[in-house]
């Protein structure tokens, strides 16, 4: 009834958990970009179907490449990174939607978990994503073609489907972050994407009916923002202040401290591409 992609890089940490969550899945595809831990071996072991990908620096990346030439024993496809879980309460949901579906697509809002706690504020909750569709009706969003340093996987672009959407009720849970470590390699580089977009992008912002109201609504802010002066220090006030991440402790405080961070590395990235700098 329903398989999952889960693409994957250097995710043993990861990948046997997110797994599990999808043990009621009747096909599993692990698309593989060259790990050099146990990734493959544990996903195999675990009864995942193993296919290789090797990005060529251009479009597409590994989701769109997937969704495009993989062949799916399913129509429908869940889309779930290795630090993502479905939880038995959402897995039910999906399984209950799937028997008589109401539209070609579901979103699908997503819990971010930073240290060990879920950020409830700070702009991060809701996250809501169209992780849940028919393969053949949707493709991520193209806002850049050509290698911006920040991976071989789609991170920030959207799907963009041909037919019509719905809202899951349940969340799923993203352990994005388990550590500062990982979220300043993740957010370095991010910075790259997130400069290179702004700097050359082939295709900036689509429709609200495309990507869904709410993230468009956030496109729409984050294009905004970059006309803006003093972007770190108003990316906390904006975070910690407006979107009340002062609710969330201690670890809201860190978190949107970072987020600052983050800003101050997407202008000065910018700025030197802007010189002829490459990353």
């Amino acid at each position: 009834m329903i398989s999952v992609l889960i693409p994957a890089l250097n995710e043993a940490g990861n990948i046997a958990e997110c797994l599990e969550s999808v043990a009621w899945c009747d096909e599993v595809v692990v698309v593989d970009s060259g790990s050099k831990d146990k990734t493959r071996d544990i996903a195999a072991s675990l009864g995942a179907k193993i296919v290789d990908f090797k990005w060529n620096g251009e479009f597409p990346k590994k989701k769109n490449w997937s969704l495009e030439n993989v062949a799916w024993k399913n129509d429908w496809v869940l889309i779930l990174d290795a630090d993502e879980r479905i939880t038995p309460e959402l897995a039910n949901e999906i399984q209950q939607e799937l028997r008589s579906p109401r539209v070609g697509g579901y979103f699908i809002n997503r819990r971010f978990m930073f240290l060990g706690k879920w950020i409830r504020h700070c702009g991060y909750y809701p996250s809501w994503n169209l992780r849940l569709f028919r393969h053949g009706q949707g493709r991520y969003e193209r806002l850049h073609s050509g290698n911006t340093g920040s991976g071989d996987n789609e991170v920030h672009e959207h799907v963009i489907l041909k037919g019509t959407t719905a809202y899951l009720t349940q969340d799923m849970l993203h352990f994005a972050y388990p550590n500062i470590y990982t979220w300043m390699e993740k957010h370095n580089r991010y910075s790259n994407w997130e400069a290179e977009v702004e700097v050359r992008g082939d295709e900036m912002g689509s429709a609200a009916e495309e990507i869904g109201k709410e993230l468009a609504q956030r496109r729409r802010l984050r294009a905004l923002s970059r006309q803006m002066p003093c972007r770190p220090l108003l990316r906390f006030i904006y975070s910690y202040v407006l979107k009340r991440g002062i609710l969330d402790g201690y670890e809201g405080f860190i978190f949107c401290r970072l987020l600052a961070t983050y800003e101050m590395l997407n202008v000065y990235k910018a700025w030197e591409l802007r010189r002829g700098t490459k990353h």
